[in-house]
């Protein structure tokens, strides 16, 4: 299971009050802090749905869908 903050495809699709809340999250921690680490894909906070389903199909997975969202969070099964 993969729990993200919820993001778009494409940028536009985040110019929301949250979208830019996210973004700046983004910059501050969870870009550096992806950077930090073995395989620097550096997504941030507002890899949508379809990045993400990318990447974990590279790691091996499977499969991957969507089981559950809000509007803050968007939630990903993957399976081996």
């Amino acid at each position: 299971m993969l729990v993200e903050p919820f993001a778009g495809d494409r940028i536009e699709d985040n110019f929301s009050p949250v979208g830019r809340m996210y973004y700046g999250f983004s910059t501050l921690v969870c870009t550096p802090g992806s950077l930090s680490q073995c395989g620097r894909a550096g997504l941030g906070t507002q890899a949508g749905e379809a990045r993400l389903r990318e990447v974990m199909l590279e790691a091996g997975f499977g499969s991957v869908r969507r089981v559950a969202e809000t509007p803050l969070n968007l939630v990903l099964e993957a399976r081996a």
